[in-house]
């Protein structure tokens, strides 16, 4: 599989529509749920990633700290729709379009209240306020082990 960068896989959902840098935020960090989750065998071995980037447990959900730093001068504005977006395999692809067919329709509002009531922003949270900054990492096993139970 060929790494993709955190930024790929954005402009590939902002070629599906124009979104809030939140929405988009969540869209990502689901497209690497997924991708961890239907890619690997177990929590052991957990080498397909569709990107590198680290994902932090912030107060509005999952964040990706380089992806916020790009958008961050939208605000709670739009970012527009991308008409030149990157081509993923095959595999990924598909896990992609799954990803929009059932996140796509949501606002970021709507989806940082989905992540609240999941396991791996609970955990990776625990010992902070619900206001309180936080850069804890939400860590790959702990997504691996929510949604695998999901499609087992």
């Amino acid at each position: 599989m060929t790494k993709r960068t955190v930024f790929d896989v954005a402009d590939w959902f902002l070629g599906k529509d124009s979104m809030s840098p939140k929405k988009l935020q969540k869209i990502v960090y689901y497209a690497y749920a997924w991708v961890l989750t239907l890619m690997n065998e177990s929590e052991n071995d957990l080498d397909i990633k569709l990107f590198d980037s680290r994902i932090e447990a912030w107060v509005h959900g999952p964040v990706i700290p380089e992806l916020y730093h790009k958008y961050k001068k939208h605000g709670g504005d739009i970012i527009p729709q991308k008409s030149d977006v990157p081509e993923f395999e095959t595999d990924i692809k598909d896990v992609l379009e799954q990803v929009w067919d059932v996140y796509g329709k949501y606002t970021g509002n709507q989806l940082e209240s989905i992540t609240h009531q999941e396991s791996p922003w609970i955990k990776a949270r625990e010992g902070c306020s619900p206001v309180e900054i936080c850069t804890n990492e939400i860590k790959d096993s702990d997504i691996f082990n929510c949604y695998i139970e999901r499609v087992s």
